[in-house]
């Protein structure tokens, strides 16, 4: 099959031919439809795991995926070929992914079934980043009416985050960085936009004592902690150094995404329902993926969707 690997730590992802994949007697194959550009990917791809987690070269990119059941192992009596599934690779050692023509997880994996009324395309953009703005939106906790600061809010989690959060009620200070990020953000519920670029000053004119929470997604962690209350709540996506907060009197910590199949089928009922967006900045072929890196470097307004015929 076709798929966009990486051959070596740190090297470069290139379409290549690799072997097509097969179901063991516990697992299940799906013809891939549809993927999406996730900072997992970029940090595998850069090699920065090397001795963190083992790796099976060539290791195929993407994590998410969404398709078609086409094989089923013969232990399995609950799944069957032409079943409509979504969801997030996390086997182990990395060596599957989305970004190929055929993915093989296991039956108690993080997928669940696609719901009528939702497409591949938004499947594919919708599992690890949904689960990963559910992860740090149950960790600030927060409450109708209090105010949280998302930094790094035009991407694909803080797109989803904000939705999260405006539907409990709460007051969500977004940031952004130019007037097309600010309607965006706007667009999906955000209370206030502050601007990236002069963070402390915008967020303490709107929250002059600090807000009751921040989620982090990008930027200086440090900087995003100093304006949230005394006693707030921060979430972070990103690795921390134990000490990053040393002195401050809030409830900080990093969270991992967690994509279970109930999270999975709840975030996909959201949308499917529409009370939920997910926005896709662009979508790009196999063949383009590669380049597509560079971009997601550069920043995005919502997910960067990958096409697989």
């Amino acid at each position: 099959m076709r798929a966009v690997v990486t051959h070596d730590y740190g090297a470069a992802p290139t379409v290549s031919e690799v072997d097509t994949p097969q179901a063991g007697p516990s697992e299940l194959r799906v013809r891939v439809r549809a993927s999406s550009l996730n900072g997992f990917d970029t940090v595998v791809a850069a090699g920065y795991l090397r001795g963190m987690m083992d790796h099976q070269f060539p290791v195929v990119l993407g994590r998410d995926f969404a398709g078609t059941v086409d094989q089923v192992g013969a232990e399995l009596t609950d799944v069957q070929v032409g079943d409509e599934v979504f969801g997030v690779v996390l086997t182990n050692p990395l060596q599957a992914g989305g970004f190929g023509e055929y993915v093989v997880v296991p039956h108690d994996h993080s997928f669940a079934a696609i719901p009528a009324g939702l497409d591949h395309g938004t499947a594919g953009v919708l599992g690890l980043a949904g689960s990963a703005a559910s992860a740090v939106v149950d960790r600030i906790a927060a409450t109708p009416g209090q105010r949280v600061l998302i930094a790094g809010a035009t991407g694909g989690v803080g797109c989803i985050a904000i939705q999260l959060l405006a539907a409990e009620g709460v007051e969500v200070l977004a940031t952004a960085g130019d007037p097309e990020e600010a309607e965006l953000v706007s667009s999906l519920g955000a209370t206030h936009v502050v601007d990236r670029n002069d963070l402390a000053a915008a967020t303490k004119a709107l929250a002059p004592d600090g807000v009751d929470a921040a989620i982090h997604l990008a930027g200086d962690p440090l900087a995003l902690a100093q304006l949230v209350r005394p006693g707030g709540r921060l979430a972070s996506l990103l690795m921390l150094a134990p000490d990053t907060f040393a002195g401050l009197d809030i409830d900080a910590g990093a969270v991992v995404a967690t994509p279970t199949p109930p999270l999975l089928s709840r975030l996909a009922n959201l949308v499917a329902e529409g009370r939920l967006r997910v926005p896709v900045q662009r979508t790009y072929t196999l063949d383009e993926v590669p380049g597509a890196f560079a971009d997601f470097a550069g920043g995005t307004r919502g997910k960067l969707g990958v096409a697989i015929a």
